[in-house]
């Protein structure tokens, strides 16, 4: 594995506190009526990405996921000022503003979604490394879930043929414990997800997703295995949110003290501890990166909030090209 060096650790903080600002950016806009819909936030559940670009080739690797996907696709390398736009509806978004908060995608950085339906992007995922194998491109797809998709049918028959045909697939649940607001001991009569994998005699484990040399390792470790031509892994990141489902969320399921316990171990914290430690970086240092994230974040609001919207024709040019039915000229 690439060594975790001082300059991974420093950019590990500089990262995780941009994507946190940047969503707590978002949920002040959600307020405010800007960001419309849904949206689904990943405070607490940095250092499973951090950890997962660490070990990943940027240049091959894919990537796939849910609906709380704002901050992946940033870490991939596309423009967050993009992101944002996306995120209020602008013509200047990742999708021109027509996907919004769920639907975040960037081919050309290997991001595929952003998928609304729970579960869909598991046999998807399973599908893009069934490409990559039959071209032979090297590369292996992480295909992201959370605990409540676990329960979809559609896991088990990715599993079988992922295994079968030894894809190049990493599979991750990020178990944050709660699925939409539902515990796992509620929804199921294990709370090990990643014993799922043991049925289909597929390399699985538990992996702890607050901090994000322990994900590095285990995404490397299953990523070598995958390019190898070892097929796949299961991998379970028992991470958790620090808000709810979607802002919409009550959260009547847990308590204040549970959350607050959980910040304990921050994975920002986390890293930021061991900088300290370490001597990486001076207070002053610190108090830089700090100031650079909030200055990127408030680059990235006024991008969004002078970005005019979507003309309304684009609405119809998106639709289906159909040759015999030419009433909807399409310009896209």
């Amino acid at each position: 594995m690439k060594e975790i060096t001082k300059e991974v650790y420093l950019k590990w903080y500089e990262d995780m506190q941009f994507w946190r600002k940047f969503e707590d950016k978002l949920a002040a806009l959600y307020i405010q009526q800007k960001v419309r819909g849904f949206l689904h936030l990943y405070n607490g559940q940095e250092a499973v990405l951090a950890g997962a670009l660490h070990a990943m080739d940027l240049s091959k690797d894919k990537m796939i996921t849910a609906y709380r996907n704002h901050v992946q696709p940033i870490g991939m390398g596309v423009d967050p000022k993009k992101v944002m736009a996306e995120l209020l509806g602008k013509a200047t978004g990742t999708s021109q503003g027509l996907g919004g908060s769920m639907h975040i995608f960037s081919k050309e950085h290997g991001f595929y979604g952003g998928h609304g339906i729970v579960g869909a992007q598991i046999p998807v995922g399973a599908g893009m490394a069934f490409a990559d194998k039959y071209f032979n491109t090297g590369g292996v797809t992480l295909t992201y879930f959370g605990d409540g998709a676990a329960r979809q049918g559609s896991l088990h028959e990715a599993f079988n043929m992922a295994m079968l045909w030894k894809l190049p697939v990493v599979f991750i649940v990020e178990n944050n414990g709660y699925a939409m607001g539902t515990s796992v001991e509620r929804t199921a009569n294990h709370t090990d997800i990643w014993k799922l994998g043991l049925g289909y005699e597929m390399p699985c484990g538990p992996v702890d997703g607050m901090n994000p040399i322990k994900v590095a390792e285990a995404m490397h470790e299953a990523m070598e295995r995958a390019r190898r031509g070892d097929g796949p892994t299961f991998l379970e990141m028992k991470t958790y949110r620090y808000r709810g489902h979607s802002m919409s969320d009550a959260q009547h399921y847990r308590t204040k003290e549970e959350v607050e316990e959980y910040k304990k171990i921050d994975p920002i914290t986390q890293v930021l501890d061991i900088i300290k430690e370490n001597n990486y970086a001076t207070e002053a240092e610190i108090e830089a990166i700090d100031q650079r994230v909030k200055e990127l974040v408030e680059e990235c609001e006024k991008f969004a909030e002078e970005s005019p919207y979507p003309d309304l024709s684009v609405m119809y040019d998106v639709v289906y090209d159909q040759k015999d039915y030419p009433f909807l000229p399409h310009k896209l």
